[in-house]
């Protein structure tokens, strides 16, 4: 068979398009995919004393910080809710959400060198990212459902789980997507620009105090609240709360202002990755 008429299974040349990988394509790459889980995983807690006991001593000490001065030094009401379950489901969530968002921003700061010597789907690193926030959001999620658990049988809480447990997994997923979605989309522009990441470490700061992690919006004065409800996290952060521990404020509407937030934002953020991907790796 002559040489111009084989078929390739890939073929690598100079031209970008937006959508630059099929799902064939990120499957064959599923176990680099695990490879760079696993890294990504040892790497955070290697010479590290208590190792990966850190995934829980972490949002532990910010717990305790949060109930100190959060609620007893400034006194922010957490409604019926025990302080210590709605510090941590809070911080648990917006761990998951800042980590692969922060981590996936800086795709092509990290992975220069790799990309540069290599080839495979440029999204398998972020995705590798987020995937690695999930596994450490599983364990200090058990964590969670272990206090809840104690304070059902010890403390009188009512029983909070029931049929609106189910949309707990959409309000992770939608947080999922939200963090890659924006992840995605600043990994080019600080590519592009080095002081961005500066401003986006600020920023994840900043979007932490417009997002309900130390307070319930139902609590909020309604001349401020309306600035918290177009934060697309707000629904996702109340939903959780209202699934797992039975108190929160959202509306059907309000979730599907954060999903089309989600889709439109993962959409298009892949596009723009797929698109300046490979020209990224001259500049960086």
């Amino acid at each position: 068979m002559p040489e111009s008429k084989k078929a390739w299974d890939w073929e690598i040349t100079s031209k970008t398009s937006y959508w630059g990988w099929s799902v064939r394509e990120l499957w064959s790459y599923r176990h680099l995919l695990g490879s760079l889980v696993r890294r990504d995983f040892l790497l955070n807690y290697q010479q590290t004393i208590l190792g990966p006991a850190w995934i829980l001593l972490q949002p532990l000490l910010t717990l305790v910080t949060y109930v100190l001065v959060f609620g007893r030094l400034v006194g922010i009401s957490t409604g019926t809710l025990p302080p210590v379950l709605f510090y941590f489901s809070g911080i648990v969530l917006w761990n998951f959400f800042s980590d692969s968002f922060g981590g996936t921003s800086n795709t092509f700061r990290d992975n220069a060198q790799v990309f540069s010597k290599v080839y495979f789907p440029r999204l398998i690193v972020p995705m590798a990212v987020t995937s690695t926030q999930f596994f450490r959001f599983s364990i200090q999620f058990a964590m969670l459902l272990v206090l809840i658990g104690f304070y059902w049988a010890f403390r009188d809480l009512p029983s909070p789980f029931s049929l609106l447990t189910l949309a707990f997994p959409f309000a992770v997923v939608c947080v999922a997507g939200t963090g890659l979605g924006l992840g995605l989309l600043f990994s080019v522009i600080t590519a592009k620009y080095r002081d961005m990441a500066s401003i986006v470490n600020l920023g994840i700061r900043m979007l932490m105090y417009l997002t309900p992690v130390i307070y319930p919006v139902g609590a909020l004065p309604k001349k401020y609240s309306w600035l918290v409800q177009l934060n697309p996290l707000t629904p996702l952060f109340e939903l959780s709360r209202l699934s797992l521990l039975g108190e929160g404020t959202v509306t059907a509407g309000q979730l599907v202002y954060s999903f089309t937030f989600m889709i439109v934002v993962l959409s298009g953020a892949m596009l723009v990755f797929n698109k300046q991907g490979d020209k990224l790796i001259d500049v960086v």
